[in-house]
């Protein structure tokens, strides 16, 4: 839906005192069209708003593009069954979908959609507030800069949440993991590795995600208001600004997610070196020392790939929700 389907109100700029009695009466026959200022949710939208919504655009963003993210992870693991040789996104996915199945592409989605749910759902309501509290300090003047601040804050309270979620998910996606569904993984990874295995890639997953965030969220607000000055509901430019952002910020943040999937999934391995790796620093120095610095770009395409119209949903689904709050909201309070 464009902003032209919510314009604004025509009031007249002059009248005379004859007509004004008529003006008035017309006035009072015709609906008002109001449009919904939904950038900012009213101070009257409950925190639940902000949950769904964000819950709504975490689950959208993870589900659809999964099948690159298994590439992905696939391209980047180190010293497990799975570490095969692609030669780009389409023979992963040829080799994948014919070796193992098409249904392959989707094993472990349900942990990123449980995960997701919650995860996100924080995540988009710390944003809010932090943005918020930041503009406030700032003299109500909001830009980039509290923006990519907001959404550094936001990614240390929801990947506390989403960590474990991730690491089930990569475990299933290596191929020949042997794990019946989730719940399967998630005891067999407990019973053999303890709870450590869990988090032990959360502070990697932190150095990763914070900037990625920060990247993503100051490149988005500067994307979308340098092509929608005015600030209306645009899906367009949700779609176009969600997308460069994503790219951008995946792309750049590569390396360090090389290092993360190598210690979420080094249970799997059977290379001893990585199975004992339990730092981001262990595990940089195993990646360079078995592949060079190209080892740190592997599966730098499928993650924009992903990435791109995975967040261009995860913005677009989000800016949606609030649109929709902001209206139903005001029409409320009429």
């Amino acid at each position: 839906m464009s902003s032209a389907a919510v314009p604004s109100v025509n009031m007249p700029l002059t009248q005379s005192k004859e007509s004004s009695t008529l003006t008035q009466r017309s006035q009072q026959n015709t609906p008002a069209e109001i449009e919904y200022d939904y950038e900012e949710l009213p101070e009257t939208s409950p925190l639940t708003m902000h949950l769904i919504a964000g819950a709504a655009a975490g689950i959208m963003e993870h589900s659809v593009m999964y099948p690159f993210d298994i590439v992905k992870t696939r391209m980047q693991v180190v010293g497990s069954p799975s570490s095969m040789v692609y030669s780009g996104v389409t023979h992963a996915l040829k080799v994948i979908t014919s070796t193992e199945g098409i249904r392959s592409l989707w094993r472990g989605v349900m942990s990123v959609v449980l995960g997701a749910g919650p995860a996100h759902a924080v995540y988009f309501a710390t944003y809010e507030q932090t943005k918020k509290m930041l503009t406030n300090a700032a003299g109500g003047n909001a830009n980039a800069l509290a923006a990519g601040a907001a959404g550094g804050v936001a990614t240390i309270v929801s990947d506390a949440l989403m960590n474990p979620f991730d690491v089930i998910k990569q475990r299933m996606q290596l191929s020949g993991s042997g794990y019946r569904n989730i719940f399967d993984c998630a005891v067999k990874v407990f019973r053999n590795e303890g709870l450590r295995a869990f988090y032990v890639s959360y502070p990697t997953t932190i150095l990763m995600n914070m900037p990625f965030q920060s990247i993503q969220f100051g490149c988005y607000d500067m994307f979308r208001r340098s092509l929608n000055p005015s600030g209306s509901y645009s899906p367009t430019t949700h779609v176009i600004a969600g997308g460069m952002a994503g790219a951008v910020a995946a792309a750049l943040t590569t390396p360090i997610d090389c290092c993360k999937t190598l210690l979420q999934t080094r249970g799997a391995s059977v290379d001893s070196e990585v199975r004992a790796a339990s730092s981001m620093t262990t595990a940089a120095k195993i990646i360079y020392r078995k592949e060079g610095m190209s080892g740190f770009l592997r599966g730098m395409r499928p993650r924009v790939i992903a990435n791109m119209p995975a967040t261009a949903i995860s913005w677009t689904t989000y800016e949606y929700f609030k649109w929709m709050i902001a209206r139903r909201d005001t029409q409320h309070n009429k």
